[in-house]
């Protein structure tokens, strides 16, 4: 259907991610997409501030959150899954370009081009929103810990080598400097 795009968007929100593991908080693909948008736009400013990039903010944020549309149609596929050999990971790649297609076609030529450059990544956009991705999911993890859910150990260890491994000056800092935060009471949080 035409002009179906921002009604599929908005159907982010069943989506449901984690699907083969028991989550003590649920989360949807909406709610991730935003958290990362917000953390990669955190991490462009930490970039510009404390690295001497020159990173485009605002379109990092945007691309962020269109960083997982496709999985609208294609839905969350478990990592294991997705990256169990080269040719499931080829296979999940040429379904999500087509569930991209698919997007695509459901708007109005004229916004076309500039809907599509929405998934034109430069290497230091693809960097950092890849870094966003794994430190919103990392992060998830640790939540799931602190509510006493263990299920999400072995994914949070996984999350934290390949955190490192991406040598991403600005996801370091960004953990070192902000993560503990996620973990204080509301009350802490708010001291002055």
């Amino acid at each position: 259907m035409s002009n179906a795009f921002f009604a599929m968007i908005f159907r982010m929100k069943y989506i449901r991610r984690w699907g083969i593991m028991h989550a003590v908080v649920p989360e949807n693909l909406s709610t991730h997409s935003m958290e990362v948008a917000v953390i990669s736009h955190a991490l462009a400013i930490i970039g510009n501030t404390y690295f001497g990039k020159s990173y485009d903010c605002d379109k990092i944020t945007v691309k962020a959150i269109y960083h997982d549309l496709p999985e609208t149609l294609t839905g969350d596929t478990p990592t294991p899954v997705k990256y169990f050999s080269n040719e499931t990971k080829s296979a999940y790649e040429k379904v999500e370009k087509a569930a991209l297609r698919k997007f695509m076609k459901s708007l109005p030529k004229e916004l076309l081009p500039t809907y599509e450059s929405m998934f034109d990544y430069t290497p230091d956009e693809k960097r950092l929103i890849k870094a966003a991705d794994k430190i919103c999911a990392y992060l998830k993890c640790e939540e799931e810990k602190r509510n006493g859910n263990n299920e999400f150990s072995v994914a949070r260890e996984t999350l934290q080598k390949s955190i490192a491994a991406l040598n991403c000056e600005e996801a370091d800092y960004f953990l070192k400097e902000f993560s503990a935060g996620f973990g204080m009471p509301i009350d802490t949080l708010l001291e002055e």
